[in-house]
C-alpha cells in the first residue's frame, strides 16, 4: 500500500482578471502545483475567455506547469501557439479531434505534454485506441463553459472508470477531474481514482488560499494499491 500524491491545480477562470497576475502569484505561494488555465471559444462551449497572450503573461509570472486546457473547436490550429506563449500542457476535447491521435503527435512534437478531455455526456470508449498516447485524462464533471457550477454526482463513476481503463495498459497518465471540485468532493473524487483535482472557485472565493489548497490536498489523500 502506498499513498498517491494529489496535485492541485487552481483554474484562473475564478480569479480576479484584473488582478490576474497576482492571483497566481498568491496560489503559487499556497502551494498550488499547476495553474489551470481554460480556454474558450464562444462556439464549441457558450463563453470567451483566455488566448495565447493570457498564458504568455503568465508564464512570464510564474514557474509552475501552465495547464491549458482548449474548449475550441479547432484546436489543431492553436497547438503551435500555445507552445510559443509557454503552455506546459495542452489538452484537447475528443469531441472537436476527428483525428485525435494526429493532434496528439502534433501536440508532443511542440514540446508539451498531451492531454484528451472528456465532456459528462461522451462515454469512456472514445479513449480506447490513445490511451497509450497522453499524458493526461481529464475528466469534466460539470459541462463545460462557466465556472461555479455544481459537481454532477454520476461522473464519479465514470472516474472510476477512466482509472481502471488506465490501469489496464499500465499507463502513467495523470487522471485530471474539473468542475465543482471542493473540499466536499475531493475524497470521492481522489478515491474513485483522480490524481489532479482542478478547482476554481473553491479556491480564489476563500480568505486563505493556502489553508483551501492544503485542505483539498488532505481532503483527497487517499491509501492506494
Amino acid at each position: 500500500m502506498s499513498l498517491r500524491p494529489v496535485l492541485i491545480a487552481p483554474s484562473i477562470l475564478s480569479a480576479d482578471f484584473g488582478h490576474l497576475a497576482d492571483a497566481v502569484k498568491q496560489v503559487e505561494a499556497a502551494g498550488a502545483d499547476w495553474i489551470h488555465v481554460d480556454v474558450m471559444d464562444g462556439h464549441f462551449v457558450p463563453n470567451l475567455t483566455a488566448g495565447p497572450p493570457i498564458v504568455e503573461a503568465l508564464r512570464s509570472v510564474t514557474d509552475l506547469p501552465l495547464d491549458v486546457h482548449l474548449m475550441v473547436t479547432n484546436p489543431d490550429a492553436l497547438i503551435g501557439e500555445f507552445a510559443r506563449a509557454g503552455a506546459n500542457h495542452l489538452t484537447v476535447h475528443v469531441e472537436t479531434c476527428p483525428h485525435l491521435h494526429r493532434t496528439l503527435q502534433r501536440i508532443h512534437e511542440h514540446g508539451m505534454k498531451a492531454g484528451v478531455t472528456l465532456n459528462p455526456a461522451t462515454s469512456v470508449v472514445t479513449l480506447e485506441e490513445i490511451l497509450t498516447s497522453v499524458d493526461i485524462v481529464l475528466v469534466m464533471s460539470v459541462n463545460p463553459g462557466f465556472g461555479g457550477q455544481p459537481f454532477i454526482e454520476s461522473c464519479l463513476d465514470k472516474i472510476a472508470r477512466v482509472r481502471r481503463m488506465l490501469d489496464h495498459v499500465h499507463s502513467q497518465a495523470l487522471l485530471e477531474v474539473d468542475g465543482g471540485v471542493n473540499l466536499a468532493k475531493a475524497g470521492p473524487i481522489v478515491r474513485a481514482g483522480a490524481d489532479v483535482l482542478v478547482s476554481g472557485s473553491a479556491i480564489f472565493t476563500s480568505n486563505d488560499y493556502s489553508k483551501t489548497i492544503s485542505q483539498l490536498r488532505m481532503a483527497g489523500e487517499t491509501i492506494s494499491v
